[in-house]
C-alpha cells in the first residue's frame, strides 16, 4: 500500500491541532489515515471529462427564502402581558450573576 501520509505529516496535524499524541497512537493513526486515504482510491477511476463541477448537490437551485413582508408588531403591553414579573413597562428577571433579586 502507498505512504500518503507519513508519521511527520501526523505529529505535524497534531501539533498544529493542538492534539496530543503518544508514538503509539501516531504510528497507528498513520496506518489509519493511509487506509482511509487508500480506500477513496476507486473515486479516481472515474471519467469525469466534460462534467461540470457542481456546487450544490440540487443543482441550479436558486433563493427559495420568500421575500420579506413588513407585519404589524406586538405592542408593548401584548408583549408584556403573560410576563410573571414586570416593571416600567420592562421584563423582570432573575439575577444570575449572584447579586440576587431580579434585574
Amino acid at each position: 500500500m502507498p505512504q500518503h501520509v507519513t508519521e511527520k505529516d501526523v505529529r505535524d496535524i497534531a501539533t498544529y491541532t493542538r492534539i496530543g499524541l503518544t508514538d503509539d497512537e501516531v504510528s497507528q493513526m498513520t496506518v489509519d489515515l493511509n487506509e482511509i486515504i487508500e480506500s477513496l482510491a476507486p473515486i479516481t477511476e472515474y471519467d469525469l471529462n466534460g462534467v461540470e463541477p457542481t456546487f450544490h448537490p440540487i443543482g441550479a437551485l436558486s433563493n427559495i427564502m420568500r421575500e420579506d413582508e413588513e407585519l404589524g408588531s406586538f405592542s408593548q403591553e401584548t408583549a408584556l402581558e403573560n410576563a410573571p414579573k414586570q416593571q416600567d413597562g420592562c421584563f423582570l428577571i432573575p439575577s444570575i450573576l449572584g447579586e440576587g433579586g431580579d434585574r
